[in-house]
């Protein structure tokens, strides 16, 4: 490794911004802070189709998804919701259903075909018209600037394993900014490092499907570095931007009392957790991690002097995209880290993920409790299960309408012990393509019939607006 930076002392937290703790007053019994939003979120491959319109360039989920076999039943993004076209009426329904914020992603591709260079004209045009009919109904717009959608360009030359790339993600910060400055005052640079990093390059899950554990961890460095570089090109153009990174966060137990489990859940920490918090917060990664990663995938050779000084940048707010808490045990066969995954307990969701609200306010009083007074925005919190078809023009979805409720519940809990939460953004707001899963997953509060395009509200989307105008007018 040629630089190893030693941690920042206790309490040290210095690369977010905000009023100290101590300086505000916390809302009391299940009240909402001052400023407090309520949003849905997207994902550009997931909705909006038009792959090969306008001059968008070859993405590493176009090449994923349509190489056989990666993607249940074949499906691809091609035309997904084809939100491409029907975004103004897309943006009524979130009116309708009055969200409050929209956190969508802008394709690199679209934007710069090659990954660098030559700018594509229209693609700027789609997300500047977006944004604009974001304001003009009153939805504040959260861009996110990556999420997942590489331009095949660059992953032929190395992608993420190179350096190169984090230089191109800055270059493409600064075209999106200078287009969107004025519009767009709040930005996440990336989304889940450690799904680029790890289920992209060492699981081969996701796009651009390798596996190779080192190269996952030169990876997951270059996406952190990004950040940084991205996060300065934001300043430079718009200086006043909030800026922030979402990573997926989770609660991790162990499933019983012996001592190698208790271990094994701590190896899964530092690696899904730890590995990204304390090199963004602290501007180190932690020691456990590197030692062990050293031992088992070879040297940490790629972080050059200056990199964590980057990746600690101030930033406004820290993303938080939480699912379901991680229960693992030891097995020293399985991966570098010696962990497996324990079968989640009932009740799940469609995906077989476990629902546990509790797990978010965990999440987010661990959070506050090793790293400080961070703004935090839940960036992602939804359910996926097998909906019905619609009735009398409705989707009667319970089990997703409950998962909201128990989850939003454990929020306030979380804002009522002191924690600073800014934003809830459900995912999602419409059934979409769902990664490696094809069309066959469903986490929308708005059903989509992919044959007709129609879009049918569920009752959970339908119970969400009625939670927000509760909240609103000071209800529970």
């Amino acid at each position: 490794m040629k630089t190893r930076s030693v941690r920042t002392p206790a309490g040290g937290v210095t690369a977010f911004g905000g009023t100290p703790r101590g300086g505000r007053v916390l809302p009391q019994d299940g009240g909402l802070p001052e400023g407090f939003r309520f949003g849905a979120a997207t994902a550009a491959y997931q909705i909006e189709g038009a792959a090969h319109e306008d001059g968008r360039g070859e993405s590493i989920w176009d090449r994923f998804a349509h190489t056989p076999g990666r993607v249940a039943g074949g499906d691809n993004g091609d035309v997904a919701c084809d939100h491409y076209r029907r975004w103004r009426s897309d943006l009524d329904l979130m009116a309708a259903l009055g969200i409050e914020a929209y956190r969508f992603s802008i394709a690199w591709p679209r934007v710069l075909p090659e990954g660098g260079g030559a700018v594509n004209p229209a693609g700027l045009r789609f997300y500047r018209r977006l944004a604009e009919g974001l304001r003009e109904r009153g939805i504040e717009p959260i861009a996110t600037l990556y999420h997942w959608d590489l331009p095949q360009a660059l992953q032929v030359r190395d992608g993420w394993a190179s350096r190169d790339t984090a230089e191109r993600f800055a270059e493409y910060a600064s075209v999106v900014a200078a287009e969107l400055a004025g519009v767009v005052s709040e930005w996440v640079t990336i989304n889940e490092p450690w799904v680029v990093a790890f289920q992209g390059h060492a699981h081969g899950t996701k796009a651009p499907g390798l596996r190779d554990w080192p190269t996952a961890l030169r990876a997951s460095h270059h996406v952190l570095l990004a950040h940084g570089l991205g996060t300065r090109a934001l300043r430079a153009a718009i200086p006043d931007a909030k800026v922030g990174i979402t990573l997926n966060l989770a609660p991790v137990h162990p499933v019983g009392s012996a001592p190698a489990d208790r271990l094994a859940a701590e190896r899964m920490d530092g690696h899904l957790n730890r590995w990204f918090l304390d090199p963004l917060v602290r501007g180190a990664y932690p020691e456990d991690m590197l030692e062990l990663y050293e031992r088992r995938c070879g040297p940490i050779d790629f972080v050059d002097d200056g990199d964590l000084a980057l990746v600690a940048a101030r930033t406004e707010f820290m993303g938080v995209n939480y699912y379901a808490p991680q229960r693992v045990r030891a097995d020293a066969s399985r991966n570098p880290l010696g962990v497996d995954q324990a079968p989640p307990g009932p009740p799940t969701t469609a995906m077989g993920w476990e629902v546990a609200p509790d797990g978010l306010r965990e999440l987010l009083v661990r959070i506050r409790d090793d790293y400080g007074d961070i703004p935090i925005y839940i960036t992602e919190n939804g359910a996926s299960y097998d909906d019905p078809p619609a009735q009398d023009g409705c989707v009667e979805d319970p089990e997703r309408t409950a998962y909201l409720e128990s989850h939003l519940a454990a929020l306030r809990q979380a804002i009522a012990d002191g924690v600073r939460v800014e934003r809830y953004c459900v995912w999602s707001l419409l059934d979409n393509f769902e990664w490696e899963h094809g069309y066959d997953k469903r986490f929308g509060i708005v059903s989509v019939d992919y044959e007709t395009q129609r879009r049918i509200p569920k009752r959970s989307g339908l119970w969400y607006r009625d939670y927000i105008e509760r909240a609103r007018d000071g209800g529970g």
